[in-house]
């Protein structure tokens, strides 16, 4: 072990940094809180690509976005009906099957149609397709030009090697995780869910998670900004129970990512990868501690890791599939989901049967906070704009941790799962929906009894 441990010590003073600054600055960028400009907690990540939609402009920024998607529909029927590629880029972008074909040319009409104003009302109201185009599509714009560039230092430079190492005995048998997707989960709690989700996806194709790790943490970490809670109770005027508010969703979140990786239909997935030649693993060898072996791990990584070159050619290639391949998913899901919300009563008839119930345990406006309880899936601040700033403090806070807690939605994180390789399809997300609400209802009333 003192060989090992000297070989650490010994390791040239430029892969100790080349380990070490891009590791701390990329930990800083997604991970670390800040406060903006209006004194509210952001990571840079956030702050930068907010500067992005500042400098280009609203308007700008709706044309730009919508003529990607119109381009990735175009193209994407080109190259899978029409003629296919040689080029492995190109295949790897527009080469798609049927049912990825008619979500990028809905998502491409949609686009175009709000953007024009021209069409049904059901698509292009701001309560529908145009919350989706001018409320969440440049935010993803932005994020993914900028986390494309820089996820590398997170990826590439020896941090995950030694946060997994560390973690590895605590993430195994708690999450039935890999160690290093600590750095994942960080990032969405802290960050935001859909840098997780970019981050879980890269990882998996890069031979580190197999399918049912990667959809666990997708589906169970991938959670809401500490921001956008502030600002979801700062809607509901509910800051003064930000501690307790905080700490239930903790509680809530931490509960299903222990029970659900265990029972289906997560725990059906298959624990194979992405590359069938992978020969990952996160043992520690005989001739080492914990510390040692993460050390040595993340140097040998900060060692072969390429230069700004390489940073700048795989950036590029992740910013164009997800600018290509996400967003018009995004727009297509989350209009038809937000359309379903709004112009049907599908979620009002599912919440009906809860209304007994919530009338029995107490809890007010019982009728309001039962079309709550699943709208969800469609956009997280829906239930938000339901329950309203009028309604009782206990209704509130019941709808807003619950909205949070419930994690998948198709209009943000739940559209960038599908639109990426992690394994989870729309039915799969929401089951698991569907079981988070069940695990995560309780502790919140329970909360909420205490509380109030």
């Amino acid at each position: 072990m003192n060989n090992q441990n000297d070989q650490n010590k010994t390791a040239s003073f430029g892969t100790w940094l080349k380990f070490l600054v891009p590791s701390l600055l990329g930990i800083f960028i997604f991970i670390f809180p800040i406060k903006d400009a209006n004194d509210e907690l952001t990571v840079p990540v956030a702050l930068i690509a907010n500067k992005i939609i500042e400098l280009v402009g609203d308007n700008t920024i709706n044309y730009i976005t919508v003529s990607l998607m119109v381009i990735s529909a175009i193209l994407t029927v080109f190259f899978s009906y029409i003629k296919k590629s040689n080029n492995h880029i190109m295949i790897d972008l527009f080469e798609k099957g049927i049912g990825w074909n008619i979500v990028r040319v809905l998502g491409a009409i949609f686009g175009v149609l709000v953007l024009m104003n021209v069409g049904p009302i059901q698509i292009i109201s701001e309560d529908t397709g145009g919350t989706v185009l001018t409320g969440l599509i440049p935010t993803l714009f932005a994020a993914f030009l900028i986390a494309g560039f820089l996820l590398p230092l997170l990826l590439n430079y020896g941090l995950l090697e030694f946060v997994g190492t560390l973690f590895r005995q605590f993430m195994r048998p708690v999450f039935t995780l890999p160690g290093r997707s600590t750095v994942d989960n960080l990032a969405s709690w802290v960050g935001d869910g859909t840098i997780g989700v970019l981050l879980t996806s890269k990882q998996y194709e890069g031979g580190f998670y197999t399918k049912r790790e990667a959809a666990v943490i997708a589906s169970m970490f991938s959670v809401v900004s500490i921001t956008f809670t502030i600002v979801i109770l700062d809607y509901l005027d509910l800051m003064k129970y930000f501690a307790p508010f905080y700490i239930t969703v903790i509680i809530a979140g931490v509960l299903c990512a222990i029970i659900l990786p265990r029972i289906p239909p997560l725990s059906k997935i298959e624990d194979t990868y992405y590359n069938e030649n992978n020969d990952f693993t996160e043992e520690i060898p005989e001739a080492h501690n914990t510390f040692s072996w993460a050390t040595h791990q993340a140097l040998i990584t900060a060692k072969k890791a390429s230069g700004i070159g390489g940073i700048a050619k795989e950036g590029y290639k992740t910013v164009l599939d997800m600018w290509f391949g996400v967003l018009p998913v995004v727009m297509a899901i989350g209009t038809l989901g937000t359309i379903a919300a709004e112009y049907t009563p599908i979620f009002t008839w599912i919440g009906a049967p809860f209304v007994p119930l919530l009338e029995m345990l107490g809890v007010p406006d019982a009728l309001l906070v039962s079309k709550t309880l699943f709208i969800g899936f469609t956009d997280m601040y829906l239930p938000t704009l339901i329950i309203g700033a009028e309604s009782a403090e206990m209704s509130k806070f019941i709808v807003a941790a619950l909205s949070i807690s419930q994690l998948l939605y198709l209009s943000e994180v739940g559209g960038v799962i599908l639109g990426s390789k992690i394994p989870l399809g729309i039915g799969k997300m929401f089951i698991i929906f569907l079981m988070r609400t069940a695990i995560s209802l309780p502790i919140i009333l329970i909360a909420a009894y205490i509380i109030f």
